[in-house]
């Protein structure tokens, strides 16, 4: 028996040409939708959605709050630690059936919390099929870095495998040559010098998985380790007041495993039922040490952690307008941190630099899709969330937390290319282990403790989205939102018992956000451009809560006011041109602490590129990455206590400027 998800989406299949078809909440995309750009994988489809952003999920611990929102089959893959666009880059663009783009919610469909979600439909046929990626890049300070990919999959009769193994280096484009300079409060220089820093690693991971059936379902096991090493070095040379030297230098390697499962069957002709369990663990080991001629610095950090998760969701069809959906999941998390912090060769003594945090986490939920009506579809849904929380160490404590989440989204589609969404939901953040620990930036003087004593951020989300789709391939969408925060999670200092004070992470109040988000695919075949697409996303955060050292409203620390990007595509014959603005784009942010304010800005990073897909199973890309060779300025505001205490001291400027970087990637699929 299929799934209801991919009957579902079947009734609604595009026709032969390539237009898409469509009920209200589901749009469906065939392959000769995207023939005018050769695609060669999943993922040049994905990108070529009308009015579809693509989220790849996030690293939170739980199973449920980490997806993304592409599914492939009508199922999420039973992964974690590896991102759904990296699925989709292996999967050949030949073995792609059609694209399903759910919007608002649809019976029998899992939304994984998501608005919007597209499912990437297979062929279910034999035969085996494979991919050969090679990159090579060029970086204008002399390095060359390359980078291989091999991929594999296949089916035989009912049974799929999969297989992947990639090796290669990496640049760090946040590091590179420039200017650094001091001045005194008053604005008169205090050192002046030039920086010369570079970042790079190599990386490698493996993956497989296979699945075949399992009594009168289908089980499924995915696998992936995951290996990295990297380094950077920094020479500031001071110039004034005196000829002098400060040099930095930064190793961190992590190893990361895991192991999921996932098993799906019917119990009966409504109902079926999917049992996913998962198992990862990591090990990371951090140094810096930064040495001027007159300090010297040491930090090191270890740091251990396992998840293990199981979850299990009973689905029923009630009716062809009505689903209903009720599961529970548990999930056991540890992390183990180490730190050592020496200056000038003392000891020097963190807060929660030693420590042990053991979390069980669990939750219960049920949900309802109802469509009362074909151009209206309804999705409640309510989870029950616990978690017990133990540190031990330098911070012994033990707490309790209990969360209700609500959840409605009503969707009103009056017709096929027009769609309007309202969203109200209790949302409750999840407790970032890093902020249990001490951390620290030695080149610019920061140690942060550690502070295990946190709950998670709160919030009740008001949102309404419009969605108009236009041209045939365009789309538009506008957001707005808004956040009632409390608990929110920022920077706060704590005092030791000596009078020393050292900043950290903790809870500061209430809150409010307010943001638009705008979404737009616009096709240019109207000015003459045929096959021409821009695609740009911008989303405007606006916050506000109270400084814990100022008492006064400034925004939330770390947000980003502007986060935008923008991609503009040509196809001519067997060629694309066009340009990437993307990869972090010219984003502000601010960190406020009790005597600092960390202000970081970084430039649009540019991307022209070229692409040759003579055939559907060969490309060759060539890339000028970083091509206006963008800054990334870290400015330290400083004070000598207290901000509202104390006088402005001194402002220190640290500004990158990374090379540019040539970029080549020749890729051949076999197979179908």
């Amino acid at each position: 028996m299929l799934l209801f998800v991919l009957a579902q989406a079947a009734a609604v299949a595009a026709p032969a040409t390539g237009a898409p078809a469509a009920q209200p909440a589901v749009v469906s995309y065939a392959p000769a939708f995207f023939a005018d750009v050769h695609p060669n994988t999943a993922l040049d489809m994905i990108n070529r959605l009308p009015g579809f952003a693509l989220d790849t999920g996030s690293g939170v611990r739980g199973y449920e709050g980490a997806a993304g929102n592409v599914l492939i089959d009508g199922l999420r893959p039973a992964v974690k630690t590896e991102g759904i666009d990296s699925i989709l880059s292996r999967m050949l663009a030949t073995h792609v059936a059609r694209i399903d783009v759910i919007r608002g919610g649809a019976p029998g469909i899992d939304m994984q919390g998501k608005t919007v979600i597209a499912n990437v439909v297979t062929k279910q046929q034999n035969g085996a099929r494979g991919l050969i990626h090679y990159a090579d890049q060029h970086d204008s300070d002399g390095r060359r870095l390359g980078f291989i990919r091999l991929e594999g999959s296949g089916r035989l009769g009912e049974r799929t495998w999969e297989g992947g193994f990639n090796v290669g280096g990496f640049v760090d484009d946040g590091f590179g040559d420039g200017p650094r300079t001091i001045t005194n409060g008053d604005g008169t220089p205090r050192l002046l010098g030039h920086m010369h820093a570079q970042g790079w690693g190599t990386q490698g991971t493996l993956t497989g998985a296979t699945e075949a059936p399992l009594g009168e379902g289908r089980l499924r096991v995915n696998a992936r380790l995951f290996t990295q090493v990297y380094d950077s070095a920094e020479l500031d040379t001071t110039q004034f007041p005196d000829t002098h030297s400060e040099h930095d230098h930064q190793d961190d390697n992590k190893d990361q495993s895991e192991l999921g499962l996932r098993y799906n069957r019917p119990l009966g002709d409504r109902t079926s039922i999917e049992i996913v369990a998962l198992r990862q663990d990591a090990r990371e080991k951090y140094a810096d040490t930064f040495d001027n001629p007159s300090d010297a610095q040491l930090f090191k950090q270890n740091t251990t952690t396992s998840e293990t998760i199981l979850r299990g969701v009973v689905k029923f069809q009630q009716t062809p307008r009505l689903s209903w959906e009720a599961g529970a999941e548990g999930a056991y998390n540890t992390l183990e941190n180490h730190i050592r912090f020496a200056d000038n060769g003392a000891f020097q003594q963190l807060p929660a630099a030693n420590v042990m945090v053991d979390e069980k986490r669990g939750e219960a939920f049920a949900k309802a899709v109802w469509r009362p009506f074909s151009t209206i579809t309804v999705e409640g849904e309510v989870r029950e969330e616990g978690s017990q929380i133990e540190s031990s160490g330098d911070v012994n404590l033990s707490k309790t937390l209990y969360y209700t989440k609500p959840r409605v989204l009503v969707t009103w589609a009056p017709n096929r290319d027009t769609e309007v969404r309202l969203r109200y939901e209790r949302e409750v953040g999840q407790l970032d282990f890093g902020a249990f620990t001490a951390s620290t930036t030695l080149t610019a003087g920061v140690v942060s403790a550690g502070n295990p004593n946190l709950v998670p951020a709160q919030d009740w989300a008001s949102e309404i989205a419009f969605e108009r789709h236009f041209l045939g391939s365009g789309g538009l969408t506008l957001t707005l939102r808004h956040l009632q925060i409390t608990d929110v999670i920022d920077r706060a200092p704590i005092f030791l018992p000596n009078g020393d004070a050292f900043d950290a992470p903790a809870n500061i109040g209430n809150a409010t956000e307010d943001d638009f988000v705008v979404n737009l695919t616009l096709p240019l075949d109207k000015l003459g451009l045929k096959g021409a697409q821009v695609h740009g996303d911008y989303t405007r955060r606006l916050s506000q809560v109270t400084d814990p050292t100022t008492h006064t409203p400034r925004p939330i620390s770390g947000q980003h006011p502007n986060d935008w990007d923008f991609h503009f595509s040509q196809p001519v014959g067997t060629m694309i041109y066009g340009v990437d603005v993307g990869f972090g784009n010219g984003w502000q942010q601010r960190y406020y602490r009790f005597n600092q304010i960390e202000i970081d800005k970084l430039q649009p990073y540019v991307t022209p590129f070229w692409e040759w897909k003579p055939n559907p199973k060969f490309s060759l890309r060539i890339e000028l990455d970083n091509v206006t060779a963008r800054t990334f300025k870290h400015t330290y505001e400083n004070w000598d206590g207290p901000r509202n205490l104390t006088a402005l001291s001194t402002v220190e400027q640290r500004t990158y400027k990374p090379g540019r970087v040539f970029y080549i990637r020749v890729r051949k699929t076999f197979g179908n």
